[in-house]
């Protein structure tokens, strides 16, 4: 089997700030918006630099990137900004017919961009897994267990619940959807934290419950970003999986590979391989 050949820390960071910059650039003029100039090149700036010190081995990368883009995203334009980024704002602005906010980040973040970079967005941006992250159950515990089913449960009532604002006739929605912002983060981070004590896993609820995995999932399958393996390299010691909060099956290349469509891409694969058999 022909050699998986590394990627430039430089080469791989400049290309996915090309990526963002691009879409910054496309969505600043035919939405005549500098707001998404900068919104794009600040996060492609975050993401790129993340990339850089990650293939530079800083072991901090990752989590810088997930505070400087969950925390602009959170506190940014959810709380200061009052915009809904959760899967409720998504809903809002595609039963209102308008292309923008939420919907527009879906787009770029959760259902085509996962065609580039896979479920990369769960693992240096989201602002909910930016704080499951910090519990101390990083790698999972205990056996996985068959609870998927309930994120297409959130996704539906999501999308039943603003659209009975729109079938009831609700009064100032923006204000309403504003307070679900909030709803919502409270919702995630206490049922987040409550799974990851009681099944010792900070992942549990991007496994079982998050809703926004039913567009990540079957995009991600077809993600030109993937960890392969040299299966020339590898001795099946098994450290990869041990590694992984994910529970993917790293040793194995195909697409069907376990658990593949939940990979995030954090690496923790990578650096425990004691052969150097898995790259990006």
């Amino acid at each position: 089997m022909k050699t998986p050949k590394k990627r430039s820390p430089l080469g791989s960071a400049l290309a996915m700030l090309a990526v963002f910059e691009t879409v910054a650039v496309v969505l600043w003029r035919t939405q005549d918006n500098v707001f998404y100039l900068f919104n794009f090149t600040y996060i492609g700036c975050a993401v790129a630099l993340g990339l850089f010190l990650l293939g530079k081995g800083v072991p901090w990368a990752r989590r810088a990137v997930q505070l400087l883009v969950g925390l602009y995203m959170l506190v940014g334009l959810g709380l200061i900004g009052g915009e809904n980024m959760q899967i409720e704002g998504f809903w809002f602005y595609l039963f209102s017919g308008v292309f923008q906010a939420a919907v527009i980040h879906y787009a770029v973040a959760k259902i085509f961009g996962p065609l580039l970079f896979g479920r990369g967005w769960c693992g240096y941006a989201c602002w909910t897994a930016m704080v499951l992250d910090l519990l101390p159950y990083k790698r999972p515990q205990g056996p996985r267990r068959g609870k998927g089913p309930l994120r297409y449960v959130l996704f539906v009532l999501s999308a039943a619940l603003v659209g009975g604002l729109f079938l009831l006739g609700a009064e100032d929605k923006g204000r309403v959807m504003a307070w679900l912002f909030l709803a919502g983060n409270a919702m995630y981070y206490t049922s987040g934290i409550l799974l990851a004590v009681l099944w010792k896993d900070n992942r549990a609820f991007c496994k079982y419950l998050c809703p926004i995995t039913v567009f990540l999932k079957p995009m991600s399958y077809w993600s030109r970003s993937r960890v392969t393996v040299d299966e020339g390299a590898c001795v099946d010691c098994g450290a990869c999986h041990a590694a992984c909060p994910m529970e993917v099956d790293m040793t194995d290349n195909a697409r069907s590979r376990a658990n593949g469509t939940e990979c995030i891409l954090c690496m923790e694969c990578v650096r425990a391989c004691p052969h150097d058999a898995l790259t990006l």
